[in-house]
């Protein structure tokens, strides 16, 4: 009877271990994953308007249809990234996401940095020249540091009507997203 209790243990054990196993590669393995399907969009180093979900229609990334997104997606591994332009006086945020999907930094219009954006994003690498004064950057450039090389920047601004919609998307489409080199 001892030896059989002693089979089941270690089968309880070895089996968890495998669904632990399971558990934890499964997402690197995904092939839908977030990046994948942010990816889709073309948005290196180049800010993409996503078209409005209508009501009834699949939405995928789970958007909500009153606000406008922009995404761009940068690799600082050849230098750093810098998000700047002029964006409305209604309510805007801006988030940076690593691959994973998990928000790296956020802030909004309501952060005291007016209508206009200048972000500069570094790895720390890039931060650590930062501070030795390698990089030129403009006085009032907000500093985000980043643990990954690859982000992406998504940007949503909310037009009080409807009528401003297309105002908003052309003020996503004139912002600036690039790595400095």
């Amino acid at each position: 009877m001892a030896r059989f209790l002693l089979w089941v243990l270690f089968g309880v054990i070895l089996g968890g271990l495998i669904h632990l196993v399971v558990i934890l590669t499964l997402p690197d393995m995904a092939s839908r994953d977030l990046a994948t399907r942010l990816g889709e969009l073309n948005a290196h180093e180049n800010v993409v308007v996503i078209d409005a979900i209508a009501a009834g229609e699949p939405n995928p990334l789970g958007l909500d249809p009153e606000l406008v997104y922009g995404v761009c997606q940068l690799s600082l591994q050849n230098g750093p990234g810098v998000v700047n332009g002029q964006l409305p006086i209604g309510f805007w945020s801006v988030a940076i996401f690593n691959r994973q999907g998990h928000v790296i930094y956020s802030t909004t219009n309501r952060s005291g940095s007016s209508g206009y954006l200048d972000m500069g994003i570094f790895n720390p690498s890039q931060t650590r020249l930062l501070a030795e004064q390698r990089f030129e950057i403009e006085e009032g450039m907000l500093i985000v540091e980043t643990p990954t090389d690859e982000i992406f920047v998504v940007l949503r601004v909310a037009p009080a009507h409807g009528a401003m919609r297309a105002r908003y998307v052309r003020v996503l489409d004139e912002l600036r997203c690039l790595t400095i080199r």
